[in-house]
């Protein structure tokens, strides 16, 4: 386990898109290592729910797409403008079909139906997170079509939550620390700091 492996405690989970389904399972399944949570811009589906029509066209989009463009993908998911040299290194990971497998599969792994063998690691995440005692900011922007609708989920929901003032970044997209990084990060600082 990398938490053993590399001594850590006292952990902050920051998760933003796939990176919010990440962390915040980490901090359920090891909360002994985890002191706090930030979600930006995520959810932790369990397929219980459907998801919106445009997280099904986009998970198309990304499996039929020829050639799979990952910085073209990024930037519809911006309400900025991404500069050349930041497209060019969503892109420089992937040059080609044959290392695309990776991010063709991710959309893959959501659990977007009942029976998604992700879905009971999620229930039992959402579970433990609903009662850990654990501070847990939601911090999302405010024109997110795909993961908008958990905001109010996750800080009605989460224990951590509770009491907490959770930022809507104003004129940012899905990928927010694209559109408001800087304003993002200060939100987190705060938080880090006051927790």
């Amino acid at each position: 386990m990398l938490y053993d492996a590399l001594g850590l405690t006292g952990v902050t989970l920051d998760g933003q898109d796939r990176g919010g389904l990440i962390g915040p399972r980490l901090a359920a399944e090891h909360p002994e290592r985890v002191t706090r949570i930030v979600t930006a811009n995520t959810g932790l589906p369990t397929g219980d729910i459907p998801m919106p029509e445009v997280w099904h066209r986009f998970k198309d989009a990304v499996a039929t797409a020829p050639p799979l463009d990952v910085a073209r993908f990024v930037q519809s998911g911006c309400a900025t403008r991404l500069a050349p040299e930041v497209r060019a290194a969503y892109d420089a990971p992937f040059p080609g079909e044959s290392c695309q497998a990776g991010p063709r599969a991710l959309p893959g792994l959501v659990p977007d139906t009942p029976g998604d063998p992700a879905g009971p690691a999620d229930r039992a995440a959402w579970q433990t997170l609903t009662t850990l005692d654990r501070p847990f900011l939601v911090a999302f922007s405010d024109g997110d079509p795909i993961t908008g609708g958990m905001a109010p989920i996750l800080r009605k929901s989460m224990a951590g939550a509770a009491g907490l003032d959770h930022p809507v970044v104003k004129g940012a997209g899905h990928f927010l620390q694209e559109d408001a990084g800087a304003e993002l990060g200060r939100h987190i600082a705060a938080f880090v700091t006051s927790t």
